[in-house]
């Protein structure tokens, strides 16, 4: 492998480093090909790829990546599987493999650019699967959601059987007419009110018609008044037979 290799290689090894969410270094000694292969195609569900390297190369790789803690792995032979998916099942996988072939022990890793040892993550392949925590997740939103659900249908149904039981008591219907009955009084008292209005005019005008035949009456009745002595007329007096009486006499 000449330099310009060795520097395609770096880098590569380094944007693989970068893009991942974790690494897991394993040591690959007794592995075979085709269980390499078996392995990669499990991995590859997780998303991951599994990947054997030069520890000179993948210390430099290191370097360039800021992860400088996953040089103390490289030491022996080494495989390194770059997890861009579900770390959870990316290490199940491999604890799985590990356990049914003895083969592929764990030395160490990064999580999120924080350093793992062997133990945790061992710890992490026993976690669920992101997919399995999916659904817990929705189960758990989910259970007040349908409980409230089945709550209110309880409360309605219970509400539904008590109105049923008093209207078969009728107490709903001794109580309707009553409801009926107001909005009709109110109803007659202003009628009332208009009628007592349009007969008091008419109670007005019959002591009017009353009293001028009344008037009529009383003066046909009454004598009528002594004519008013004019003063043009001569007066009656006693001188004009006196007179007329010493003339006699004489």
């Amino acid at each position: 492998m000449n330099r310009e290799q060795k520097a395609a290689a770096i880098a590569e090894i380094a944007g693989e480093i970068q893009e991942a969410q974790a690494v897991f270094a394993v040591d690959y000694r007794g592995i075979s090909v085709p269980q390499a292969a078996e392995l990669r195609a499990k991995l590859r569900d997780a998303d991951t790829r599994f990947r054997v390297v030069k520890n000179t190369l993948t210390e430099r790789a290191a370097d360039e990546a800021g992860a400088e803690s996953l040089k103390a792995l490289l030491e022996g032979p080494t495989a390194l599987a770059f997890v861009r998916g579900d770390a959870a099942a990316a290490a199940k996988a491999i604890a799985d493999y590990a356990r049914a072939t003895d083969l592929l022990p764990f030395k160490g890793g990064l999580l999120d650019g924080e350093a793992l040892d062997p133990d945790q993550i061992r710890a992490i392949s026993r976690l669920p699967s992101r997919q399995v925590l999916y659904g817990q997740l929705v189960g758990i939103v989910a259970s007040p959601i349908s409980g409230l659900a089945r709550t209110l249908q309880a409360l309605i149904s219970g509400l539904a059987i008590q109105l049923g039981a008093i209207q078969e008591q009728g107490l709903v219907g001794q109580d309707a007419p009553a409801a009926e009955a107001a909005p009709a009084a109110v109803e007659e008292a202003p009628a009332a009110e208009a009628q007592a209005e349009a007969e008091a005019p008419e109670a007005e005008a019959q002591p009017d018609a009353a009293a001028q035949p009344d008037a009529g009456g009383a003066d046909q009745d009454a004598e009528p008044p002594e004519p008013a002595v004019s003063a043009q007329e001569p007066a009656e007096g006693p001188d004009d037979s006196s007179a007329t009486t010493s003339n006699d006499e004489e």
